[in-house]
């Protein structure tokens, strides 16, 4: 029921997008709105985010391991891409989308439903790595679909991210603490960041028609993110690398969560079928409660973890 609650609660502010767009219409540009998040708003819930907790090297191990598994989405997404693709979007988009995981806005909140405030420090580590994918290859694989390879190298060192972020990690392990009457301004834009995202996405669902749906992206990518990778990933996690259950269990879980409405804001920024994306996310979205408490309930029958 938890699980249940958490996905949902979030997806009020979805449906708020949706229903915003559907009464004004043109009056609400989709693009303004991705503008400002990309631009101004996700730089402030980067540098937020990496300023929360002080860094350490044991730390580092949990983000490094989530970069190594979205790598590894990453190459079979690519393979899937070369294999059944010939249009150079939705190769860009069957290539990153599965990598880039809703682990800010559903993945922390969904921790502390499962495992506790003990999850925390590690799911907002994850957070960060996740971004990190998202404004640099995100960046790249989403802008290689309308430009060059160069230019779409280039596009990653464009965007203010990047530069906050790093600035905000070198403050972090210098031991420089932000102000509290800073932090709790950088907070507000933060969680700002995290309602606008999830309606700007709600907008873009909108304009998404039934009739319409790329149905060859929506089997490649729910493929991949449903069984190729859990099967994968879990494998490894479980049975191979000497990790603790608990740091197992939550990686596990980040690794298979929805689609980053993220997705939708560096496609439509680069113009690379963002309604496309838009469905994607929403339809692994829909899928995703019914996948994991299956999973939650199989992984604790046969006690390889437990998910509460």
């Amino acid at each position: 029921m938890n699980i249940a609650l958490s996905i949902l609660s979030i997806y009020v502010f979805i449906l708020l997008g949706y229903i915003a767009k559907k009464i004004f219409k043109d009056e609400l540009a989709e693009r303004g709105m991705v503008i400002l998040s990309v631009y101004f708003l996700h730089p402030i819930f980067s540098f937020w985010g990496l300023s929360t907790k002080p860094m350490s090297l044991e730390l580092l191990q949990v983000p490094l391991y989530y970069l190594l598994f979205s790598c590894l989405t990453i190459v079979v997404g690519l393979i899937f891409a070369k294999l059944f693709f010939t249009d150079t979007k939705e190769k860009s988009i069957m290539t990153i989308t599965t990598a880039i995981n809703n682990t800010g806005n559903l993945g922390i909140p969904l921790g502390i439903a499962i495992f506790g405030e003990a999850s925390i420090i590690y799911t907002s580590m994850i957070s960060v790595a996740n971004t990190l994918i998202t404004y640099t290859l995100g960046v790249f694989f989403y802008s290689a679909g309308t430009s060059s390879l160069k230019e779409a190298f280039l596009n990653i060192f464009k965007l203010p991210v990047i530069w906050f972020a790093t600035l905000a990690m070198a403050l972090n392990f210098m031991g420089i603490r932000i102000h509290p009457i800073l932090f709790k301004s950088l907070e507000m834009g933060a969680y700002c960041t995290v309602v606008l995202q999830l309606i700007i996405f709600g907008m873009y669902l909108y304009n998404m028609k039934l009739g319409e749906l790329n149905r060859k992206l929506l089997l490649h990518v729910n493929l991949i993110k449903f069984i190729v990778m859990p099967i994968i990933t879990g494998w490894l996690l479980f049975f191979v690398l000497p990790l603790e259950p608990l740091v197992a269990s939550i990686l596990f879980l980040e690794l298979i969560v929805p689609l980053a409405v993220t997705n939708v804001n560096i496609a439509a920024l680069y113009d690379c079928k963002p309604i496309d994306v838009a469905s994607l996310i929403l339809f692994t979205s829909l899928l995703f409660i019914p996948f994991l408490l299956t999973v939650s309930y199989l992984l604790s029958y046969f006690g390889i973890a437990n998910f509460g």
